[in-house]
């Protein structure tokens, strides 16, 4: 099991100064570094004769790595991927031609990302993606498929019994978590009950609903193959919402002429009904939630369908969230597409351009607090009176804020 997995755009010199230190603290005698070279070096020397090679090695194992040198092409490969920096890709594929069949985050990835073209594929990388197929002496059909078919099979060796009986429990957390509903549907077909190890079968929708993950396509089908299994959704714009079902969203706004502009508690929002806990309602997400309209939550989860709809409705696109007691609150929607969870994808900008051609306006201000669960910073922050833009500029969780968004919005600014 790998103790160490590279991030999505890792950073060679991090990686250098990583074998440095850990070169230092097992020459320090320090118990972690020791556990180290004990479990991933073949022939563990001294502390007192241990060389960088040495750290290297080590490091490179902890990541799930033959070596030092292949630990260094992924670092190559994924920034290359991440740059679309063709030239660089096949210079690293013709060094190491077996990295086209190897996990490109280590040789234990998740059938999420696998292979490079697999983890091109799905970092929205088209150009590499296509390169790589090539390189490997595949169309792109035969390459997404033998993609596909290579994460199925990693699914079903974590997860599927060794006799064909049946799958482990809680098994579909994982492609719920990572909204894969191809992962999902297999899983089911071969046995798998949906539901968590301790049989709660509200969980799965629960675990879409709160990841990080953001993917509208993959979330929505997930959520209907929880309902096609028997998980009761409830009847609500919320829940449309989460769906990507315009269709009763639309139902829903005959109902209620004050949905566009109707702004929704986490309650509603994470309800208890689909596994909620009622004392802590909630999903991972960049800028809060709390009091937000439906164009809020877009920003949130990428909902562009979703959000045109809203827009053509006569949605507000300066319509602000609630101000709670302490005065925390009050942000557009240019605030959610800015910080958010979606900074973890393929970064874009379409959905701030779609409220700045409709209206928003990038110089409002609000005042907001936010902690990062799971995080290594989980104390509070404050942010007083910030614009869309200054909001992501002094974020203290970079890897949350979208940067193409940020971009649009200044350009707007000045232009």
């Amino acid at each position: 099991m790998a103790k160490r997995r590279l991030p999505h755009r890792p950073d060679l010199d991090h990686v250098r100064r990583q074998a440095k230190t850990l070169l230092a603290d097992f020459r320090r005698e320090f118990p972690e570094a020791m556990a180290d070279f004990s479990e991933y070096h073949p022939t563990p020397p001294g502390p007192t004769e241990a060389t960088l090679s040495d750290a290297q090695l080590t490091l490179a194992r902890s990541y799930r790595f033959p070596s030092w040198p292949r630990l260094k092409a992924a670092v190559e490969l994924l920034v290359a991927i991440d740059d679309q920096d063709l030239a660089t890709l096949e210079r690293v594929v013709q060094h190491h031609p077996d990295i086209l069949r190897e996990g490109a985050r280590g040789l234990d990835t998740s059938a999420t990302w696998g292979v490079p073209f697999a983890y091109a594929t799905a970092s929205d990388r088209p150009q590499a993606a296509a390169l790589l197929a090539q390189l490997d002496g595949k169309d792109l059909a035969a390459a997404n498929h033998e993609a596909q078919a290579i994460g199925l099979q990693q699914l079903g060796e974590w997860f599927l019994e060794p006799d064909g009986q049946g799958a482990k429990p809680g098994a579909v957390m994982h492609p719920c978590e990572l909204l894969n509903p191809a992962g999902l549907e297999f899983l089911l077909e071969h046995g798998a009950d949906l539901a968590d190890a301790h049989g709660n079968r509200l969980a799965p929708v629960a675990q879409v609903l709160r990841t990080y993950k953001r993917d509208p396509e993959g979330k929505h089908r997930c959520l209907e193959i929880c309902d096609e299994h028997g998980t009761v959704l409830p009847d609500t714009p919320a829940m449309a919402f989460h769906r990507g079902r315009v269709d009763l969203l639309e139902k829903h706004l005959v109902d209620d002429p004050t949905l566009l502009e109707r702004r929704f508690t986490l309650a509603e929002l994470f309800p208890h009904e689909v596994g909620f806990p009622a004392e802590d309602p909630g999903g991972l997400c960049g800028t809060p939630l709390e009091g937000s309209t439906l164009l809020h939550l877009c920003g949130e989860y990428d909902e562009l369908e979703i959000a045109r709809w809203l827009l053509d409705r006569g949605a507000d696109p300066n319509a602000t969230a609630a101000v709670d007691a302490e005065s925390f609150g009050g942000h557009t929607s240019l605030f959610n597409a800015v910080v958010t969870c979606a900074a973890y994808e393929p970064q874009r900008d379409h959905l701030a351009g779609m409220l700045l051609d409709a209206g928003a306006d990038p110089h409002r201000r609000a005042s907001l607090r936010k902690a990062l669960l799971n995080a290594e910073d989980e104390a509070v922050h404050t942010y007083y009176d910030v614009t869309a833009v200054s909001w992501g500029q002094r974020f203290h969780g970079k890897r949350l804020v979208n940067r193409a968004a940020l971009r649009r919005i200044e350009a707007f600014r000045v232009g």
